[in-house]
Formats: C-alpha cells, sequence, structure tokens
C-alpha cells in the first residue's frame, strides 16, 4: 500500500466495482448551503456518481463498437475514482493515464490504485492538465478516449484534448458553469464558448450546442471533425460525448453543422439559421416582436439514436445503485434523440398566456393526433419536442386548458 494515512480527514467509499479514499466532505461543510467539494484538498463529488457511471457505460458501449483494447486518459484526476472504475469495470481497457496538478492528489489517486491492485495498469502523474496533453500529441502517442471534467468550465482544455486523441477517438467533456451557458451572463458564454447563450426554457439544449459548437470550432482548426454521440443535462452540469475523425473535409463538414437559434419571448416562436455568417431576421415572423440571437452554436444532432440504444442495453446488464434512474436517462434521450432542435415547457406556454397546465400526454396525443411528431425530452419533465409550430402548440395548450 503506497499510503496508510494522510494529513486530512478521509474515508472509504465504494463505487461500482472498487473502493476508494476520498475526503472526508463533512469536515469541511461549515454551513448549510457550503459546497464541500471545493474546500477539501483532494476534490471528490459523490453527486457526479452518475456522470461516472454514464461515463463507465459509455465508454464500454464505444469499446464494443471499435473492438480493440483502449488506451484511456483523464488529465484532471482529483482523487482518482473514476480512472480507477475506466480500468476495473470496462472490458478491453489496456492502460489508464491519469493526472492532476495537486500533488495531494497524485497521492491520493497512488493509494486508490494500490487499494484496488491496480499497480501497472493506471499510472498517474502530477502536472498542468495541457501540458499532460500536450506529451500524448504525437500520433503514436495519443489516446483512444480522453475524460474532461474540470470543476466549471472545460474549455481551457479542448484544444489540447483534441490533440491527444487519435483519429476515430472518443472525447467527453463536462460544463458545470451553467449560470454563463444558460443566458444569466451571456458574454461569458461568448468569451468561454464562442457563442452567445440565451435565457430561454430550452437554456440547457443550448448550452449542450455551444459546448458542442466550442469543441467543432478548435477541432476544424487542427482539421478535424466531430460527430456527438451522447450528451445530457443533469443536475448542476451537462456532458458531451463525441468522437474525432481526422481530415480536412470532415472539419469542414462539421463546421457546415453549425448556426444560430432565433427566439421571440412573446409568443415561443423559434427559428434555426444554419452558417456562420446567415442573414437573420430581426422580427418574428408570427408576431413582429424582436427576435433574440443564440450561437454561433451546433444546430446538428446531439445523440446517436443506436449509440444510445446500445448503451441501454449496456446499462441494463450491470449493478448500478443509479440504474434505474440510467435507464430511464436513455430511455427518454432515444426517444427525442431523431426530434427537431429545440423544446416547448407546457408549464411555460401556460404561465404567459395564463392557462391551466394540461397534462403533457394530452398535449403529446393531440399533436399526434394533427399529424406532427412530439416526444418528451430528457431535459424537462414538462418539456417535449414536435415538429410543430409555435402557434399550433400555444393553440393545443388552449384548447386542452379549456
Amino acid at each position: 500500500m503506497v499510503r496508510l494515512s494522510f494529513s486530512f480527514p478521509t474515508e472509504i467509499v465504494e463505487e461500482g466495482e472498487v473502493r476508494v479514499v476520498v475526503p472526508k466532505l463533512e469536515a469541511y461543510k461549515r454551513g448549510t448551503y457550503e459546497y464541500a467539494p471545493s474546500k477539501a484538498p483532494v476534490f471528490y463529488n459523490p453527486v457526479m456518481e452518475l456522470n461516472r457511471d454514464l461515463a463507465v457505460i459509455t465508454l464500454q458501449t464505444y469499446q464494443n463498437k471499435i473492438g480493440r483494447s483502449l488506451i484511456v486518459s483523464e488529465p484532471l484526476t482529483g482523487c482518482g475514482v473514476r480512472g480507477i472504475r475506466f480500468a476495473k469495470e470496462v472490458e478491453g481497457v489496456e492502460r489508464v493515464l491519469l493526472n492532476d496538478l495537486n500533488p495531494l492528489a497524485v497521492e491520493l489517486t497512488k493509494h486508490n490504485i494500490s487499494l484496488n491492485g491496480l499497480e501497472g495498469k493506471v499510472t498517474v502523474t502530477n502536472e498542468d492538465a495541457n501540458l499532460f496533453l500536450s506529451r500524448h500529441a504525437a500520433p503514436h502517442r495519443r489516446f483512444d478516449f480522453i475524460d474532461i471534467d474540470p470543476f466549471g468550465s472545460p474549455s481551457p482544455y479542448i484544444d489540447s484534448a483534441v490533440r491527444a486523441l487519435r483519429d476515430g477517438g472518443l472525447i467527453a467533456l463536462t460544463a458545470t458553469d451553467m449560470a454563463p451557458l444558460c443566458g444569466v451572463y451571456p458574454n461569458v458564454s461568448m468569451r468561454k464558448y464562442g457563442g452567445r447563450s440565451l435565457s430561454t426554457e430550452y437554456c440547457h439544449e443550448i448550452a449542450i450546442r455551444l459546448l458542442t459548437g466550442c469543441l467543432a470550432r478548435t477541432a476544424a482548426k487542427h482539421d478535424v471533425g466531430v460527430m456527438p454521440t451522447f450528451s445530457y443535462a443533469s443536475d448542476h452540469y451537462i456532458r458531451l460525448y463525441a468522437l474525432i475523425s481526422h481530415g480536412a473535409r470532415e472539419a469542414d463538414r462539421t463546421l457546415r453543422m453549425m448556426g444560430y437559434i432565433l427566439h421571440c419571448f412573446s409568443c415561443f416562436h423559434r427559428e434555426v439559421h444554419p452558417g456562420l455568417v446567415p442573414c437573420l431576421n430581426e422580427r418574428c415572423e408570427e408576431c413582429g416582436s424582436r427576435l433574440e440571437v443564440a450561437g454561433p452554436l451546433w444546430l446538428g444532432r446531439l445523440f446517436d439514436k443506436g449509440f444510445c440504444g446500445s448503451m441501454l442495453l449496456e446499462a441494463s446488464r450491470r449493478e448500478l445503485r443509479n440504474r434505474r434512474r440510467i435507464v430511464r436517462l436513455l430511455t427518454l434521450i432515444r426517444e427525442e434523440a431523431e426530434g427537431p432542435i429545440t423544446y416547448y415547457v407546457a408549464d411555460k406556454v401556460s404561465d404567459r398566456f395564463n392557462l391551466t397546465v394540461p397534462p403533457l400526454s394530452a398535449v403529446l396525443n393531440k399533436l399526434r393526433d394533427l399529424g406532427f411528431q412530439a416526444t418528451p425530452t430528457h431535459f424537462n419533465a414538462r418539456g417535449f419536442r414536435t415538429t410543430a409550430p409555435a402557434r399550433v402548440v400555444r393553440d393545443v395548450i388552449t384548447e386542452l386548458a379549456g
């Protein structure tokens, strides 16, 4: 065992198939709403267990698809639980390279590697994340999978991560800075992600599209294209998984998926305009109100339906504390995977026009009866995607509320 005791309070937790030593967060919580993980000497967030569960399922699904051994990296590892779970729970993982700038995190991770009997398969280094990734940018040193899960925005690490991925590799990005991404601080969103956010009822979808757009434009600088396979919003964060493919044509294809979303706050009308330099409407075509703009952002698919279906099968066979929640999440995402861009929230429409909120099932059935596609969305329990225009959505909710 590398280390038997630490200079800070610790405890052993079990997650998935591993046991790890982590900071005892109760020792760092002074108030009811204080965020203990940020106070601890080594970062560990138990709330992100769902995130890590889905990372294991996604990586196994990816490995099943490509059918070869994987070299995996987590450059911001904290206590090492995520990378150790990759090594222990994902078949076909050959090596896991972990890294953290915090020396205490490296010590704790070494201990946890030893605790789980993974010496030789999992290694950890102590350096800046971008420097660590840059050391693996050469063609024969690249990774098959890189998981970027920072405290805040992943944007400072995207460039280095893209260069450190092999052709056909998979990247995972977590963003927890939801206020900028959801329209509270649109200038911050522009600085960090290169696109303007908007505070709409579907702001979490906009957030993922901004993150994907940032990845797409960063990758294009290196003649690399991207294609999302799976993404979701949960709790206080958004998460994106995307495959990368080398080549100028792939980069050009990716950039053709960029554009803007225009939203009318008066009548819920929204428009999608492809292209990085489009001619945008200033007024809503339905009510004449001023249209607000989000973007540039990703307008392509956020989910691969087949990949999500494979993830669902993988999740169903695993014994996880969050299995029921994961199965429900993946089921909803598979249903909405081929739906239109943006979604409506029945409560928001009803509140805007002083209507009683009708049951979501009734709204969906009515829209389908009228010949439109309509599916629930995982982003919001009262949300739905539909090919119906905003005026039809308003009419249906008005009729059902009457």
